[in-house]
């Protein structure tokens, strides 16, 4: 016998149930027809068909109830997982792990965490983490070239760097100057002279007013002063802010290793690039300042609350190796450690610094300390090129006053990034705030971008 369509198993079980009764109380031609269809219909095997026809009426099969599980962390507690995601600079959920243990004294005196809150925080996971801060995640990428130019001098004396580094012990670092001149290149503006090392994490910022060679070698040793570790060896790109005999000079007497990278191949520096990112960009954005009052205040900025910041609160990762698996390359991670960490498991750093930031760490507020950044970051936006011209564009008419600075609208701290309410394209709210109207579009522009947009899933 020809079969017809096959139906799926539910069309078929269906099928049965209405012929079921009709069959039971049809004669014998009539349940003949009816037995060819069906096998027809579903193509069965005739035997089969009637196996069912004379058997027990197939019950619907009852539909599965999907048990929910309860929620294992409450409001409470995604509260303060946000607010010390929110003073941490948004880290992604690795490092916000690893840093909670590390903050639990000042969480606990902070929120008043009860022991239940605390076996928490401790226990919940980076996965759940991500969920449970999933509706906070912002994302905010901006990209702008700097305004280095390369250097000739010297570069036959410099070596070339083109390995992976593959250091065990602190010393040894990449260095680069971003640019703050805003939308215009002409006369000197503040750059920010970056410097990171390698094994530990550890970075340095100093700015300098103009890219001469002589104010690059003083701040590069306000930096090595700075350090809890001797330096050894320094690796930049091939700018003419450190191609140069004064700081080929320097190194040779300090006997530091002087390297460079390749000539507009940026992974050759690519430690230097991401940290020119979080530590300068996402802080200062991309407005001009171009006074000595700005680059004292950046300096200010740099030299105390945000080096203790960073290098002290703050955890990072570190890559250990790659893994070809098929065509894909996966990345394993070392755990997040703060870079203060890795310098006291090194043998190579400077026990008294390390003793003297110890005993620091100790009087330290992490919480109060993010609060304090975001109002010298208000106050440095003040001395920005563009926030100045913006407040002479209205003579006679005073702007309108911002919010006080470290609070939002219902008097909680606020952290690094836009006033309350300033909306950036992507979020709600006013755009109201000090700057006149005639000089919001020149600012927004270059300002740094609110904090929750800066987040990163990463």
């Amino acid at each position: 016998m020809a079969k017809g369509y096959m139906m799926s198993h539910s069309s078929r079980r269906d099928y049965l149930r209405r012929i079921y009764a009709r069959y039971d109380r049809a004669g014998g031609a009539e349940k003949q027809r009816i037995l060819d269809e069906f096998c027809a219909n579903c193509g069965y095997h005739r035997k089969y068909a009637i196996r069912l026809l004379n058997g027990p009426l197939p019950s619907p099969k009852p539909e599965r109830r999907r048990r929910r599980r309860g929620a294992t962390y409450g409001a409470r507690l995604v509260s303060i997982l946000k607010a010390v995601w929110e003073a941490a600079d948004y880290p992604w959920s690795a490092r916000l792990k690893a840093l909670l243990p590390e903050w639990m004294p000042w969480i606990r005196r902070r929120f008043r965490l009860t022991p239940g809150l605390e076996e928490q925080l401790r226990r919940i996971s980076a996965r759940s983490i991500d969920y449970r801060l999933r509706s906070e995640k912002r994302k905010l990428r901006r990209r702008i070239y700097g305004r280095t130019k390369p250097g000739s001098l010297l570069k036959h004396h410099i070596p070339l760097k083109t390995d992976h580094w593959d250091v065990q012990t602190p010393g040894f670092a990449e260095i680069d100057l971003v640019s703050h001149s805003g939308n215009s290149a002409s006369g000197d503006c503040c750059y920010s002279l970056n410097l990171t090392d390698i094994h530990t994490g550890w970075t340095e910022t100093r700015a300098v007013l103009g890219k001469g060679q002589e104010g690059v070698r003083r701040a590069l040793e306000e930096i090595r002063q700075a350090l809890p570790f001797a330096l050894r060896g320094i690796d930049s790109d091939n700018g003419s802010e450190f191609i140069n005999d004064h700081l080929y000079r320097y190194c040779r007497a300090r006997e530091i290793q002087f390297t460079r990278g390749r000539p507009y191949k940026k992974d050759d520096n690519a430690h230097i690039e991401q940290k020119n990112w979080t530590h300068v960009r996402r802080l200062l954005g991309y407005v001009r300042y171009d006074s000595e009052a700005a680059r004292g205040a950046i300096n200010e900025l740099y030299g105390q609350e945000l080096c203790l910041f960073q290098n002290l609160f703050l955890p990072s990762v570190k890559l250990r190796q790659k893994v070809r698996v098929g065509s894909r390359l996966r990345r394993v991670y070392e755990p997040a450690q703060t870079p203060f960490q890795r310098v006291l498991a090194s043998p190579g750093a400077d026990a008294q610094r390390v003793a003297e930031l110890q005993r620091r760490r100790q009087t330290l507020d992490p919480f109060q300390l993010s609060v304090t950044i975001q109002a010298k970051l208000e106050r440095i936006f003040a001395l920005s090129a563009e926030a100045v011209r913006a407040a002479e564009s209205l003579p006679g008419r005073d702007a309108k006053r911002r919010p006080a600075v470290g609070a939002g609208a219902n008097g909680e701290a606020r952290h690094m990034g836009y006033p309350e309410g300033h909306n950036q394209g992507t979020t709600g709210g006013s755009r109201e705030h000090s700057v006149p109207s005639a000089g919001r579009q020149a600012v927004d522009r270059g300002r740094p971008a609110a904090r929750d947009q800066r987040a990163t899933a990463s």
